[in-house]
């Protein structure tokens, strides 16, 4: 929590630049022109308390306001006195023009700290408020601020966490945290957290796809049955696709024409809309601009397509257009830090060095000028016509941040440049690898930071060897981790390079021979993976270039026909995980059956989870792409749109008899079920009217071909573990148990309540890499039992004469005996 605040912090030093005061002010008259001025210095302090080690806003400044944005008072300190005594000084200290700032500071001890602002006497830069240019505004210290220091750390607003329910866009502002998993595809993907299981979330058609059927069931390479064309080998299905802030948009065939883009919502498969940009123009890039000046802060969305030295960017929501540049200079393009969109001409030859700004080109008052809609350009070169209004003229001068001077005669090209860091360039040939870098570092722009020169081995000669470079000359050029890498063919290796020395590293052990024919690869936490059509996925320790594991992508029923290994591509690397998926550049008809996508631990090569058949993607059409931890993709097996990641669940329950007599039992009964925006389309309703069933994760790859693809219903698809839960008639809270559902969804439970009275019935599916947590809730009531009824009093004892046994007669013919006896014993 507190690293989250400093942040917040820091980042409010910036905006209480712009934003402390956007105020008119009234100011009296004045008869006569003063040469001095009396100045009143403040002192604020925020929060105050402040816990120790905490950061505490100070705003420190006078009264007195600027004319211009681009003033300033110069030169104030700060005057800090510690509880102990000891005194530090801040500063120095320039204002903006409310005439204060923000300055942040981290007390180290309880207790009672003094502060105190004092202002240097200075001149009025520019006639403000009343007050004359030149006049002397003279020296003050503000009243003495008692800033309370405790031990304890005050609260600051809580973080929100990660969401543990299904999430769509918009994401609100407040949840900060988000940010890690709703990045978009250009941003590396490491902002994403990526897909736990084969799981999908939708699918829309592309266009007609899949098995023909009929007579072409006998045609085909051995008289088998064919599917509809693809898009590979040059035929670019889906080529040009983007995720830019929680939206899909993607083209569905590069050949036809009008050339229509489609946009979705990414989580929930909801179209926004379909155009046609401008002439049939493809989308360049995507662009997330974050804008701050002292007036305005916030990111603007744009799609970019490009004709020519003209630029048009387009609204991703609406795919309408926002505005255009025209006379965009030649260069190479390179994203800032916010966004904004770079280009840069280097001239070794005659040693320079220039950078182009495309968001210099906006207002310079303080709000973002393109924003206001689409009509008339704004210009992207100095003098871009001599008619051009002065405005337009001043941003293309602005648009030009710098022009260096470099060092002359560099062998090669540049391969990369990093802004503010270094640019890297190289000469590669069999006999010889040069690298060198100059610094873009304030103050050392044009630096030469090294120029090397590598001797290769003699075999690199001797057998004529090719570098696969892919046009960049180098296979992959990485300035985050200041390495580069060359994969030789014939060697089946790589070398490696710093970018931060130009000094040779390290060479790999030789791969598998297939992938001569060029191998992917990703560099991601410390490592280098590689794959291709030997279908193996190396692992590589980046410091050392040792082999860390190695993955078989094995083919068990020889689909493949030169190979035992499916041949695969590296397309994402996040959160753990490398994802990759079979891709061949023009597969034979019938298409070979049972393509993998695969996703593997990172560290150890472990699969978390291998679906076969389910997506196989193209050479020539779009691959892949992530987004707010969404992937996707173009199957080519039937030429739909998927997206695969993390679904909502929903869990119901019932219990039975909603009423019953205290120690009789009580069967619960409910279902889980998977309802992902995919499972609401009509084939799947008609196919599943109960819903679809949620099923382990274990069980998600052949599920997902049984549910999207209408493969054989799996026999042995294990369901979801549901807790059950109790809150008692005295309110406490009993775990009842636990049951597992069925591959129809469904999941029962026998239960003998406690006591008498209400009973709050909870079942929880506490989620999966799959699907997000769900619960319900039933009642039920217990009764008392009935009393049971008393037991008879047993009848009072007869006297002997009137004793009586039924059916026998014995006891009264004793009884008349003995009267008898009696009788005969009274006669003389």
């Amino acid at each position: 929590m507190q690293i989250a605040k400093n942040k917040t912090m820091a980042t409010t030093i910036a905006l209480l630049l712009m934003l402390t005061m956007a105020i008119s002010l009234v100011v009296l008259p004045t008869a006569n022109a003063q040469s001095t001025s009396k100045t009143y210095a403040f002192i604020g302090a925020t929060p105050n308390p402040v816990g120790v080690g905490q950061e505490t806003l100070l705003h420190v400044g006078i009264t007195a306001q600027l004319a211009s944005v681009a003033l300033q008072w110069k030169g104030l300190t700060v005057t800090v006195t510690k509880p102990d005594g000891t005194t530090e000084t801040l500063g120095s200290i320039n204002t903006d023009a409310t005439g204060g700032t923000g300055v942040v500071y981290v007390p180290t001890m309880v207790g009672n700290y003094t502060l105190q602002t004092h202002f240097p006497e200075q001149k009025m830069p520019s006639a403000a408020g009343g007050v004359p240019a030149n006049t002397t505004m003279l020296a003050s210290d503000s009243e003495k601020l008692t800033l309370v220091v405790t031990q304890e750390p005050i609260a600051i607003y809580p973080g929100v966490p990660l969401p543990t329910e299904y999430w769509t866009r918009p994401i609100d502002a407040q949840f900060r945290e988000w940010y890690s998993i709703a990045g978009s595809s250009w941003e590396d993907n490491k902002y994403n957290e990526g897909p736990e299981s084969a799981h999908i979330l939708w699918t829309k058609p592309l266009t007609i796809g899949g098995l023909v059927g009929g007579q072409l069931g006998l045609v085909g390479s051995g008289g088998e049955s064919v599917a509809m064309e693809n898009g590979d080998a040059y035929q670019g299905k889906w080529s040009s696709r983007i995720i830019i802030a929680g939206i899909l948009i993607y083209t569905h065939d590069t050949n036809l024409r009008p050339l229509e883009y489609t946009a979705v919502n990414l989580r929930t498969g909801e179209e926004l809309w379909k155009k046609t940009l401008l002439n049939n123009l493809t989308i360049s890039m995507g662009q997330l601009f974050y804008w701050q000046s002292f007036n305005y802060q916030g990111t603007f969305a744009y799609l970019w397509v490009t004709s020519g030295t003209t630029w048009t960017a387009f609204d991703p929501f609406t795919g309408e257009p926002r505005y255009s540049m025209t006379n965009v200079p030649s260069g190479t393009n390179i994203i800032g830090e916010r966004g904004e969109i770079y280009r840069y001409t280097v001239n070794q030859a005659n040693g320079w060095m220039a950078l182009w700004n495309s968001s210099a080109l906006g207002s310079m008052s303080g709000s973002w000028n393109p924003s206001g809609g689409f009509g008339g350009n704004i210009y992207g070169v100095l003098n871009a016509s001599a008619t051009s209004p002065t405005s337009a003229r001043q941003a293309a001068e602005r648009a030009w941040s710098w022009n260096i001077t470099i060092p002359k005669g560099l062998p090669g090209s540049v391969r990369a440049v990093a802004l503010g860091d270094r640019v890297v360039g190289s000469n590669i040939n069999t006999t010889d690898i040069n690298i060198w870098a100059f610094s873009l570092k304030s103050g050392q722009e044009g630096q030469l930071l090294f120029n090397n020169d590598w001797k290769t081995p003699a075999e690199w000669t001797a057998g004529n060897i090719s570098f696969v470079t892919y046009g960049s000359g180098w296979t992959t050029t990485d300035l985050t981790n200041k390495i580069a890498l060359i994969w030789i063919k014939e060697l089946r290796q790589y070398y490696a390079f710093s970018l931060e020395t130009g000094q040779y590293l390290w060479v790999t052990e030789p791969e598998k021979y297939l992938n001569i024919y060029g191998p992917g690869r990703r560099i991601y936490d410390g490592k280098l993976y590689s794959a291709g059509m030997a279908g193996i996925v190396y692992c590589y320790n980046l410091t050392t270039g040792k082999k860390i594991w190695e993955y078989d992508t094995e083919d068990p029923y020889t689909e493949i026909l030169w190979s035992n290994n499916w041949p695969e591509n590296i397309y994402f690397a996040t959160g753990g995980k490398i994802y990759l998926f079979h891709t061949e550049h023009s597969g034979n008809q019938p298409l070979p059956r049972g393509a993998p996508a695969l996703c593997l631990n990172a560290t150890t090569g472990d699969v978390i989870w291998r679906v076969n058949g389910l997506f196989r993607t193209t050479s020539w059409g779009g691959a892949p792409i992530m987004g707010d931890s969404v992937i996707a993709m173009m199957d080519t097996y039937d030429q739909q749109v998927y997206a695969i990641g993390k679904g909502p669940s929903a869990t119901t329950v019932t219990a039975s008899p909603k009423v019953s007599v205290n120690g009789q039992g009580v069967l619960i009964e409910g279902t889980v079920t998977d309802v992902s925006p995919g499972t609401k389309e009509t084939a799947l309703t008609l196919r599943f009217p109960n819903g679809v069933p949620a099923v382990a994760d274990a069980s998600m790859s052949d599920w997902m071909l049984y549910v999207y693809k209408q493969f054989p219903r799996p026999a042995n698809a294990k369901g979801v573990e549901v807790t059950l839960d109790t809150i008692d008639p005295n309110g406490n809270w009993i775990h009842i148990g636990t049951a597992t559902s069925d591959a129809s969804g469904s999941f029962s439970y026998q239960w003998t309540p406690d006591v008498p009275g209400k009973y709050t019935v909870i079942a929880t599916f506490a989620g999966s890499g799959a699907y997000y947590a769900s619960y319900s809730e039933t009642a039920i009531g217990v009764s008392e039992a009935p009393a049971e009824p008393a037991a008879p009093e047993p009848p009072a004892p007869l006297p002997p004469y009137e004793t009586y046994t039924i059916g026998t007669g014995i006891a009264i013919i004793a009884a008349v005996a003995i009267v008898g006896l009696m009788l005969l014993r009274k006669k003389p």
